[in-house]
């Protein structure tokens, strides 16, 4: 796995098998950056990254000029080597990495993010309940975005925020604005 922009890009970071993760591919990676690219500025952008897993998403926005990423996972491997790759890149002042359950984290979040971007273990039963949730708790300012990484199995279309989808294979991410 690599960062694909920004200062990092080229910097390799090799997960070890970390069981309930399911790390983007790289060639819808690439396809999403070139989106977000195309719109948004990511100088200062506070992200966050739900179901963070490995943390690609995380040192992506970093790498690109975020000035505040937060990287949310239950599984404590992951969260162990989030740190360890955050600190290596020298991006630990500006990633926070926190082992809890996303949803425990949206209830008690009262921060906001510009970009909020959810991976969720695609048969996670509760996935089609992540976008009111982001939404009714407030995590996300007029005009912000929410990406959600799934796959067929979900149809997001029909929801009031949502705005775009994009398929890359069996990987869709559906993007909601406020």
């Amino acid at each position: 796995m690599r960062v694909i922009g920004g200062t990092l890009k080229g910097r390799r970071f090799y997960p070890p098998f970390l069981a309930p993760t399911r790390p983007t591919t790289d060639f819808s990676k690439e396809a999403l950056y070139n989106i977000l690219f195309n719109v948004w500025d990511f100088e200062g952008l506070k992200f966050l990254d739900l179901f963070a897993g490995t943390g690609g998403h995380s040192y992506e926005f970093v790498s690109r000029g975020a000035a505040k990423a937060v990287a949310v996972d239950a599984f404590g491997e992951s969260v162990e080597y989030i740190r360890k790759t955050a600190a290596e890149f020298k991006i630990d002042d500006k990633l926070t990495v926190v082992q809890t359950d996303v949803y425990r984290f949206i209830e008690n979040c009262n921060d906001e993010f510009d970009i909020v971007f959810a991976g969720p273990p695609y048969k996670l039963e509760t996935l089609d309940t992540i976008p009111d949730r982001i939404f009714e708790k407030g995590l996300i300012p007029k005009g912000g975005w929410l990406i959600l990484e799934h796959n067929p199995d979900h149809d997001f279309t029909e929801h009031l925020k949502f705005i775009d989808l994009r398929k890359y294979g069996t990987t869709y991410f559906s993007f909601f604005e406020v």
